[in-house]
């Protein structure tokens, strides 16, 4: 089971793509198996050398009591420190930004986040994606019969 930020796709054009532990509670991981996330406006950052996600909407637990977890609560990412000094270096260029694309399941039943390095698409590219889509799904239509 996956959930992936279609969005993300749209907006942004997707250098490198990292997988990342995520630092979650019990309560968060029972949302997420139920599929209640919402990568509206979420990102990545950097604090003290390490990597956050913000705005990474996770519903509470409709089975949870009072020690349910806060939806928007800033989760840390576990990546190595190579990773973690390359993905800093990109950003600190400049034009770059880090966006979440996919939260799954690994073969272990650990949560785990797909991030990629993201450069920000133009109008005049989003239009252009769209058009390649629309071609494609055509041509695919066509020879389908």
């Amino acid at each position: 089971m996956a959930i992936e930020n279609r969005a993300a796709y749209h907006h942004y054009f997707i250098d490198q793509k990292f997988t990342a532990g995520i630092v979650l509670v019990g309560t968060e991981v029972k949302s997420i198996r139920a599929g209640k996330v919402s990568f509206n406006d979420s990102y990545c950052y950097f604090e003290k050398q390490e990597l956050w996600l913000k705005s990474l909407h996770i519903a509470e637990y409709a089975f949870g009591n009072y020690s349910n977890h806060i939806p928007t609560a800033d989760r840390k990412l576990l990546l190595t420190k190579k990773e973690l000094k390359k993905l800093a270096a990109k950003i600190k260029d400049g034009g770059q930004t880090i966006v979440p694309l996919k939260i799954f399941f690994s073969d272990k039943s650990l949560v785990k986040v797909e991030i990629g390095l993201a450069k920000g698409k133009k109008l005049f590219d989003k239009r252009e994606t769209i058009k390649d889509r629309d071609v494609t799904r055509e041509i695919k239509r066509k020879y389908a019969l």
